[in-house]
This record gives structure tokens, C-alpha cells and sequence, in this order.
């Protein structure tokens, strides 16, 4: 049941992405969380997020727009690296407050609260209409590079910020959609790096299957975004994926996840 659930969420997920510029990060990193702690379940979506990426690149990878990805992409990988950092140090920070549900203990901390924070705040790109038509002047690309990379290696969240500032950037569908494949990748392997050492740290207990059916089913959900769900409305599916990722970062917050 464990692998249907992932493979499910990483397959829809990566379908999505192919037309919100956003997705799987969003929907899988919850349902990793469920199964390891949450430091973890971020690098184990970002595994799953660069290799889905690497696979978008054979697809569309060479319509991308080089000067936007590297007025953009070189202050991502930059921030991604602090971002990624930051995390790390949160994570071996001693528990806020722990108490007892019947005989189950749960921990509040502080990395918790800082994931279920910005969940609760990249949920409003799906739930409020302003923020799901926030666009930035081209000029920014720079500062978007910067805020993108960053909370994509605190939290694993990148798109919804890449896409508000590229949507500017007057790229045709096609330049704009590899253009952030490109992005995404420079801002997953700059993370990856620093994530390194605590999935080294797992060893034997990491699950590989579990990683290899994510990626299997992301790869599946890319291939049919690319041919088959670009018109797809995607209106309801951000409304329920927000108040979701809501619900989540509620759990997470209270230590319940």
C-alpha cells in the first residue's frame, strides 16, 4: 500500500507539472514525510525531483532560454546551497515540547514548524486567486533566482516561486516550461549536495524501492504531461492540493507527523 501511494502522488504530480510549473515537489515531499523524518523526506523528494528533471531535459530541454536560465539559475543554485544548509542545522535542534496521545509520543521542533510555515504559505499559490496570478517585472529575475533557490533547499518548494517570476520573462510555452526544467535541476543538484551526508548516514535503511517507484511513476507522469495534459484546467486540483498541504503542515507543525 506504501509503494501505491507513492507512485500515485509522484505520477500525478510530475503530470502536473508539465503545466503548472509546479507540483511534484509539493505533493510528494508530504507523502516521504509520512514514512521518514522530515529533513529526509526533502532530499528523498529532491532525488526524485532532479531525476524526473534530468528526464523532462530529453524531452523539451532544448527549447530553453540560456540568458533567462542563467540570470535566474545562478542566484538559485547559490541560495539553494544556504537554503539546504540552513535545514540541516535546524534539524539537530533540540525538541520544543513533547507530549503523549494515549501511549504515542510526538515532539514539536523546530524544523517541523518551520516546514509546516512555509507549506501553509506556498499553499496560498493554490488557494488564493491574487497569488495564483502574481507575476514579477523581468528585472527581478535575479532576486526571483535567489528566492526560488533558497526555499527550494529549505523546504524543497521552488516552483511556485520560479514560475510567478518566469511568467514575465516573455517566453513562448515551450521555452518557458524547459526553461524551468533547467532551472530546477541547477537548484536540485546544488541541494542534493548538501543533503548528501545524512542520506549517506541511512545507509541500508534508506528504501530503495520506494525511491525507484517514485521515480519510475514520475517519469510515467512527465511523459503523459508532455503529450497529453497540457490543456488540462488545473483550477480544482490546486484547490485541493492546497488545502491539503494546509492540513499536512498542521500535523507536521503540532508533531504529530
Amino acid at each position: 500500500m506504501d509503494y501505491i501511494l507513492v507512485g500515485i502522488v509522484a505520477l500525478l504530480g510530475s503530470g502536473l507539472t508539465f503545466f503548472s510549473g509546479f507540483g511534484l515537489g509539493t505533493l510528494l515531499m508530504p507523502v516521504f514525510a509520512l514514512f521518514f523524518p522530515i529533513d529526509i523526506a526533502i532530499a528523498l523528494t529532491a532525488i526524485v525531483h532532479l531525476l524526473n528533471n534530468i528526464f523532462k531535459l530529453t524531452l523539451v530541454g532544448k527549447k530553453a532560454n540560456m540568458q533567462t536560465v542563467l540570470r535566474f539559475g545562478i542566484p538559485a543554485v547559490v541560495f539553494a546551497f544556504l537554503g539546504a544548509f540552513i535545514l540541516g542545522k535546524l534539524t539537530y535542534i533540540p525538541p520544543l515540547h513533547t507530549y503523549t496521545i494515549s501511549s504515542s509520543s510526538y515532539q514539536i521542533t523546530v524544523v517541523k514548524i518551520c516546514i509546516a510555515t512555509l507549506l501553509i504559505l506556498f499553499s496560498c499559490f493554490d488557494l488564493i486567486p491574487k497569488l495564483k496570478r502574481l507575476e514579477f517585472d523581468i528585472k527581478y529575475l535575479p532576486f526571483g533566482g535567489a528566492l526560488s533557490g533558497f526555499f527550494g533547499g529549505l523546504s524543497g518548494h521552488q516552483g511556485a516561486l520560479r514560475t510567478a517570476f518566469l511568467i514575465r520573462a516573455k517566453l513562448n510555452k515551450e521555452a518557458f516550461i524547459a526553461t524551468g526544467v533547467v532551472i530546477a535541476c541547477f537548484i536540485d543538484i546544488s541541494r542534493i549536495t548538501i543533503y548528501a551526508k545524512d542520506l549517506i548516514k541511512l545507509g541500508d535503511k534508506l528504501n530503495y524501492p520506494m525511491l525507484m517507484v517514485a521515480t519510475a511513476m514520475a517519469f510515467i507522469g512527465a511523459y503523459i504531461g508532455n503529450k497529453f495534459l497540457k490543456k488540462i484546467t488545473i483550477h480544482t486540483i490546486q484547490l485541493v492540493v492546497g488545502i491539503l498541504l494546509i492540513i499536512f503542515a498542521i500535523l507536521l507543525g503540532v508533531g504529530i507527523l
